[in-house]
């Protein structure tokens, strides 16, 4: 079986290069007023937390909300396996990509992908593929790797990924990993797995329109409604890339039963450029145990 060592593709670009630089701007972006302002969210201590739907633009933009989903995760307990989730924005492999084992590389080091995982779910019949090249130029997970590395080395604990990337975000598709990850979870163990769905929200319209679409998807993600938020991109022209992640996880809650979700930080690329004419979307929401 072929050695598969995914190297950084937007290091330098999406996030700093330099490993150093990296990790400093990780923790402002934790420490800042737009970002939650703090390592660790006493309201999420001990909560149990199945997934988050996280922002994957450059750090300059969307960090920072990023930062007040990984806060509350970084609160709870943190699981052995992190599941990403991502849309496939180059258009290459499989219509639902499974990275096929290896390693995955960011500046700041190593992480091991969970190959077993990663083959059962391959073997599953239909769009799901064991795949390389649907993650090769893609920047949705690869961001999202260096936050867990940040807090999982600041706890002195390990984890392993399983990464996805979507270029099919159907209802079929959805359902199709939903229900394998369903079946994954509950054999390898859910309360030792944490599932990233990887999505920002409206691009390149007014910052109030962006909101007043926004709050459609918003509405079917605070039900666990994977099938309204489809239904609601589609309706009220949300372009919202990982729409087709964010449903999967609410498939996965749904089914698993008992969880709730809620929205940690809502902002956009304005309250950085200061342009409010044309911005993209960012939110960050947690999925937990009522």
């Amino acid at each position: 079986m072929p050695q598969y060592h995914r190297k950084p593709y937007v290091a330098g670009y999406f996030y700093p290069g330099d490993p150093n630089e990296l990790w400093k701007l990780l923790e402002n972006l934790f420490r800042s007023r737009r970002g939650p302002g703090s390592f660790i969210l006493d309201r999420w201590s001990g909560k149990s937390i199945l997934g988050a739907i996280l922002p994957h633009a450059g750090y300059i933009y969307s960090g920072e909300i990023a930062a007040h989903g990984y806060a509350a995760y970084n609160s709870s307990n943190l699981k052995d396996i992190v599941i990403l989730i991502g849309p496939n924005h180059h258009g290459l492999g499989a219509s639902i990509s499974i990275y096929p084992g290896g390693k995955w590389e960011t500046p700041l080091g190593v992480v091991e992908i969970e190959g077993d995982m990663a083959e059962d779910l391959g073997s599953v019949d239909g769009y799901i593929a064991l795949d390389e090249l649907g993650h090769i130029y893609e920047h949705s997970l690869e961001v999202h790797i260096p936050f867990l590395q940040f807090i999982y080395k600041r706890n002195n604990k390990s984890f392993k990924i399983l990464p996805i990337t979507m270029l099919l975000q159907s209802i079929n598709a959805v359902e199709e990993l939903g229900e394998a990850l369903v079946n994954l979870i509950k054999q390898y163990n859910h309360d030792n797995i944490f599932i990233i769905a990887s999505s920002d929200f409206t691009h390149y319209e007014s910052a109030g329109s962006a909101a007043s679409k926004d709050k459609h998807a918003f509405e079917a993600i605070e039900r666990l409604d994977y099938k309204l938020l489809i239904d609601n991109v589609y309706k009220y022209g949300i372009s919202m890339c990982g729409y087709g992640p964010a449903a999967t996880l609410l498939y996965v809650a749904k089914k698993l039963g008992g969880y709730r979700s809620e929205l940690l930080k809502y902002g956009n690329s304005g309250e950085v450029t200061g342009d409010y004419d044309s911005v993209v979307a960012y939110a960050s929401f947690i999925i937990y145990k009522k």
